[in-house]
């Protein structure tokens, strides 16, 4: 790459980055105008991989470019958020195809709900979805392409669907001999590993690979193991390049600039995800039609006397239909409970062991973010929950030896 061609890079992203976006054929110069009005969060010293042009520029040199991402697909300025599509358009990146996840590109979708595919007004480029029932890209949808960026914001936890979309993306991309190249975002939940280990006989959407529930992971990290574990269809193996952070950590703090999907509002909702998640298994709401999604929990059919926390779930962005509409539930307030850096069970085990409706206390969805059915007979034996962590213990420690060898940070 010539020095002219280095200088007027970093001229563009420097105009980007101070007035949200320069216009270009392609772009409005504010592609995310949903999340324009954000404040941005920047962690001291931080240098996020979509901020590294230097590094992955001459990588996108006379390539056909298509993007994985959504409305966490940012750079935070002290200007505001900057979408990457606005970057890489003003920077004459090739960008001609985006691919959007669970929740859609712009991440207001429910929860499952089924996002069409469309074109992005702003600047005229297809969106394609990856959920429902085009998990994977099609070797048509990826025609033309030669290197795919996958840049989404992801929490650190199995059941989170994103590393389920990066599993598909890049076995598609080894089949079709496309390389991707990851630009790595820090995990929230990168602080601790728990849970137990998935059984490969549950694998699902919400469950595709033998890892525990929270795998204290980056999802650059992520994708470094699941190339060299082998875990793709046939065991193929895709070109992966991983473009790492500067000045990163797995116990850094990290305030997300932009909520990852429409139930995960704010840090607290984060960090407790891992554990409150489980009730989306259950017969209990966890907050879904509250201001306060997986930070509080509860269900017409606790105890009163043990649960006086109420709420009603109504209608909202991300729960047009949650669970136990317009009912009063009893449960827990979480909002101001310790940080953890652990996966808490005994809000689950109370809840069950203070049912009315023990026998439909648990559905079929719970042994899948479980991955094993050992967690719901543990708790209907009433193991306490120091008693069930123990026998994740064995597990976690093997995931350790294989995780080692995949981290970067």
């Amino acid at each position: 790459m010539s020095l002219r061609f280095l200088k007027s890079t970093f001229l563009l992203l420097l105009i980007t980055a101070t007035a949200c976006g320069n216009k270009s054929d392609k772009s409005s110069g504010n592609f995310a105008e949903a999340e324009k009005d954000s404040a941005p969060v920047i962690t001291k010293n931080l240098k996020l991989a979509a901020e590294r042009t230097a590094h992955y520029l001459p990588l996108l040199e006379g390539k056909k470019v298509g993007l994985v991402g959504n409305q966490t697909s940012i750079i935070p300025t002290e200007a505001g958020n900057v979408h990457l599509v606005d970057t890489l358009l003003a920077l004459n990146v090739d960008l001609v195809k985006v691919f959007a996840p669970e929740h859609g590109f712009r991440g207001t979708a429910d929860a499952g709900e089924a996002v069409e595919d469309g074109k992005d007004p702003n600047t005229g480029l297809p969106v394609i979805s990856l959920y429902g029932d085009n998990k994977k890209p099609s070797a048509q949808q990826l025609e033309g392409l030669d290197v795919l960026i996958f840049d989404l914001q992801d929490v650190g936890v199995r059941f989170y669907t994103y590393i389920s979309t990066l599993h598909y993306v890049m076995e598609a991309a080894a089949e079709n001999d496309i390389t991707v190249i990851i630009f790595d975002r820090p995990n929230p939940n990168g602080h601790y590993l728990d849970g137990p280990v998935l059984d490969p006989q549950h694998k699902s959407f919400v469950g595709m690979h033998p890892i525990p529930v929270v795998h204290g992971m980056t999802i650059g990290e992520y994708a470094k193991m699941t190339n060299g574990e082998k875990w793709l269809k046939n065991g193929v193996q895709t070109d992966l390049k991983v473009i790492e952070m500067e000045n990163y950590n797995h116990n850094m703090p990290y305030d997300l600039p932009i909520k990852p999907s429409p139930n995960l509002p704010n840090a607290k909702s984060i960090n407790l995800y891992p554990s409150l998640c489980f009730f989306e298994g259950t017969n209990v709401n966890a907050g879904r039609g509250t201001n306060k999604q997986f930070q509080v929990f509860g269900s017409p059919y606790l105890s009163q006397e043990v649960f006086p926390f109420t709420y009603v779930p109504e209608p909202n962005e991300g729960a047009k239909s949650p669970k136990h509409l317009n009912k009063t539930c009893y449960g827990r307030d979480l909002t101001n409970s310790p940080q953890l850096d652990y996966l808490n069970l005994e809000w689950l085990i109370e809840a069950y062991n203070h049912s009315s409706q023990k026998e439909e206390f648990f559905n079929a969805f719970f042994t899948k973010l479980a991955g094993t059915q050992e967690l719901q007979k543990q708790i209907e034996k009433g193991m306490s929950a120091e008693e069930i962590r123990e026998t994740w213990k064995p597990g976690l420690e093997d995931f350790k030896i294989v995780r080692e060898k995949y981290l970067l940070y």
